[in-house]
């Protein structure tokens, strides 16, 4: 009797079990499905985040030439726009590790819509300066990718990243559009008040559906809340193994080709000889190749080979893209040029930043992210003067040969030294 009340215990513990096991199935399928659907909203916030930015770029020279801004003027409003970016940049990721990636998502959107509505208001030149100061907290998608990396494993992370890239090609192609027709049809200022609709619409879209804590609960660490601007901070989160040679690999790499793509206006007008519609037309390309190299090519690849692979893979093509634009002469060149320029620019920035998320503890994954996205301010900042010396003393051929030595000697540092990386694939 004893021997078949343990045996019918046995089973019932089994049973239990087993319902047990599929109880937590269950749990774990439903938190992935609300994983997915939390990055999927973050997707959508940074497409129209960069929608309306796209939509205030295009019209921004025209408004300042209304208000009697001239060029020099406008280069200055620039600058500033670059500077308040620059600084905000790290600022930000900080905001994100200390209050969490809802609120910092939700204080970009907040900084949007009143950069918009400053903008609405510009009817002066002093206005119109005032307006770039929200700027300083506007990073949609650096906001969208500390959720993204909340949510994502360290092997799911690269994938997730690079759909980012989708998200840009819409900004661009959704907003340069809408930024000439609404500007055009409707007034200089409707893309501004579609752009502080929108803003607030995105506000809402973050409040409730992502959620206030993004971190998986196995993964809490209490953050300290120390000053937002930290160079000691900094400094600690570069001495991490491999953060600073995967940094000094982001910014130089990409350096050359941002120069180029400051001065791209002008290039385009003197050199291939383009109207405004035309180089319009050339942009929403760039839009399409961006889209579909970052929402197919780089997940693929991502999950076939290892980061430090797709790294130098990426540096070696970009080292090839600088002599194919040495050589370039017509607009037709820079189309076919366009296509490894782009796979190049995109698995560069979705790699280092998977890199470097993984290299730092997830209490500071906002604040690397941060550093990471004052690249592009830095390169803005000071490639007017250095893109318009090299552009005016040696034509454009001379950000081919810059952009071949320098992604050239990068290369064989990438393969000479051991970066203290852990080879991770997407599974």
């Amino acid at each position: 009797v004893s021997t078949m009340n343990a045996k019918t215990s046995s089973r019932g513990e089994e049973k239990a079990s087993g319902m047990r096991n599929e109880t937590l199935g269950e749990s774990g399928r439903l938190g992935e499905a609300k994983r997915r659907q939390v990055i999927r909203v973050a997707y959508v916030i940074a497409a129209l985040d960069l929608t309306f930015l796209f939509m205030q770029m295009g019209v921004m020279p025209y408004l300042a030439k209304s208000l009697g801004l001239d060029s020099v003027g406008f280069g200055y409003l620039q600058t500033i726009f670059g500077v308040l970016q620059l600084v905000g940049g790290y600022i930000f990721g900080r905001f994100a590790d200390q209050f969490g990636a809802r609120a910092a998502l939700i204080l970009s959107c907040v900084s949007g819509t009143v950069f918009f509505l400053l903008m609405s208001l510009s009817t002066s030149i002093p206005l119109l300066f005032l307006s770039r100061l929200p700027g300083v907290f506007m990073h949609g998608i650096p906001g969208a990718q500390k959720v993204i990396t909340d949510m994502t494993t360290s092997s799911q992370r690269a994938g997730a990243l690079g759909k980012l890239g989708f998200c840009f090609g819409v900004g661009i192609i959704a907003g340069s559009a809408l930024g000439g027709v609404l500007s055009t049809k409707f007034g200089i200022y409707v893309p501004t008040y579609v752009g502080l609709v929108g803003s607030l619409i995105n506000t809402l879209i973050a409040m409730v559906y992502i959620p206030s804590q993004t971190k998986p609960e196995s993964d809490h660490q209490v953050t300290e809340h120390s000053d937002l601007f930290s160079i000691r901070e900094i400094i600690r989160l570069m001495k991490f193994p491999g953060v600073m040679e995967v940094f000094i690999v982001k910014v130089f790499a990409g350096l050359p080709i941002g120069l180029f793509m400051i001065m791209f206006s002008i290039i385009s007008m003197d050199f291939f000889g383009l109207e405004a519609v035309e180089s319009g037309y050339l942009m929403s390309y760039i839009g399409v190749l961006q889209m579909v190299v970052q929402g197919l090519v780089v997940g693929k690849l991502s999950s076939h080979c290892t980061e430090m692979t797709l790294l130098r893979l990426s540096v070696f093509v970009f080292a090839g893209v600088g002599l194919g634009m040495a050589l370039m002469r017509t607009v037709w060149h820079y189309c076919i040029i366009a296509v490894p320029l782009v796979f190049a620019f995109s698995m560069l920035a979705t790699i280092t930043d998977s890199i470097l998320t993984k290299a730092v503890p997830s209490s500071d994954t906002g604040a690397m992210l941060g550093i990471c996205a004052s690249v592009q301010p830095l390169t803005r900042t000071v490639g007017p003067t250095i893109g318009g010396v090299l552009y005016k003393q040696f034509g454009v051929s001379s950000f081919g040969y810059l952009q071949l030595m320098v992604n050239l000697g990068l290369f064989v540092y990438l393969l000479k030294s051991k970066i203290p990386l852990g080879e991770m694939k997407s599974q």
